[in-house]
């Protein structure tokens, strides 16, 4: 029995770490209001490469060799079609390292969903679900 144990917690320990990862990916996290002292963080047109939307932008850091980020920039741009208010930005994470490090970009996808202003009001890691992205989109103003 005594051979098993260390087998048998490191299965645990593993199945655990890969239903908390499977659970963390693709959803929609809203960004929470920052304390007084912290200073707003603006992101600018110039720092993405495109024009910020009227009412929201999706901006996707995506690579070359990300499945996901394919499926992500599918959905995303469909979504966005139907909307004139909202735009989609994909970067190259591979190609923009100093904005991936300034964001704190640590997996592709990720899609950062900015306001009017270019404050960040969520972020999704992974592929996002269409019903999530429609929420959010929903409950900026």
């Amino acid at each position: 029995m005594g051979t098993w144990t260390p087998l048998l917690l490191i299965l645990i320990a593993t199945s655990g770490y890969g239903f908390w990862y499977q659970r963390s990916r693709g959803r929609v996290v809203t960004a929470s209001p920052k304390a007084q002292s912290e200073p707003l963080r603006l992101i600018s047109s110039l720092e993405i490469g495109s024009e910020l939307g009227s009412r929201v932008t999706l901006v996707q850091f995506s690579s070359a060799f990300c499945s996901p980020c394919r499926a992500t920039r599918a959905l995303l741009t469909d979504i966005v079609a139907d909307l004139p208010d909202v735009v989609h930005v994909d970067i190259d994470a591979e190609s923009h390292l100093e904005l991936v490090r300034k964001l704190d970009i640590r997996s592709t996808p990720t899609t950062i969903i900015l306001d009017a202003r270019g404050l960040e009001v969520g972020r999704a890691v992974g592929a996002p679900r269409r019903d999530q992205v429609i929420a959010t989109l929903a409950n900026v103003k």
